[in-house]
């Protein structure tokens, strides 16, 4: 009888890659936080991922577009996110402006997001992009969801549902940007209770 040795599996080329796409990414956010943007290179990127050059230019076309990328949290589709609907658009709120509040200071990402804001004043083409594969989509789950809370008549009818989140939104966003004081839960819970006073119908 004839012993047969199963034969090797070939390489999982889609494993491969995904752990050198991640590598990457890690890389360009490691790497922003040390040096900031303008000093960021693609160079560098592959040096410290362990690739070379033309793996990163066949996944992305530029460096603006890798930090892009490496700033979306694992997981995380901003084309298919959604605001959590319990009915209780107070609740809800305060859960997604919690988990805004915890992106914000996550020092991983602290520094990248604070280089693409940055670098978005000089070059409109990557402030475009951030906004329309990042941005934008985050919004509209909170147009769905402020529309959700007035058909429900939790929030007031003819109220600007694009006016309403950026008074959720932005006052976070400020407090992050200029770094004069603490970005904490209770903070965001206070915006959500404010907001909703001047949302909910008299």
């Amino acid at each position: 009888m004839v012993n047969k040795t199963p034969a090797a599996k070939a390489p999982d080329a889609t494993r491969r890659n995904e752990r050198s796409r991640r590598a990457i990414l890690d890389a360009a956010l490691e790497i922003v936080g040390e040096v900031g943007f303008t000093k960021l290179t693609i160079e560098a990127i592959a040096a410290r991922a362990g690739v070379g050059k033309q793996t990163i230019y066949r996944w992305w076309p530029s460096k603006a577009a890798v930090l892009l990328e490496a700033v979306v949290p694992e997981g995380l589709d901003p084309l298919t996110v959604e605001l959590p609907d319990t009915g209780d658009i107070e609740a809800d709120l305060r859960t997604v402006l919690r988990g805004t509040v915890d992106e914000l200071n996550n020092p991983k990402l602290d520094a990248p997001t604070r280089a693409l804001s940055a670098e978005t004043q000089n070059d409109p083409e990557l402030g475009r992009q951030l906004v329309e594969r990042i941005l934008e989509p985050q919004l509209q789950a909170y147009v769905r969801r402020l529309r959700s809370a007035q058909e429900a008549g939790q929030i007031a009818e003819g109220i600007d549902l694009r006016i309403a989140l950026e008074l959720l939104v932005g006052p976070l966003f400020h407090r992050w940007h200029t770094r004069t004081l603490p970005l904490t839960h209770d903070y965001a819970d206070t915006v959500a209770e404010l907001a909703l006073r001047g949302l909910t119908p008299r």
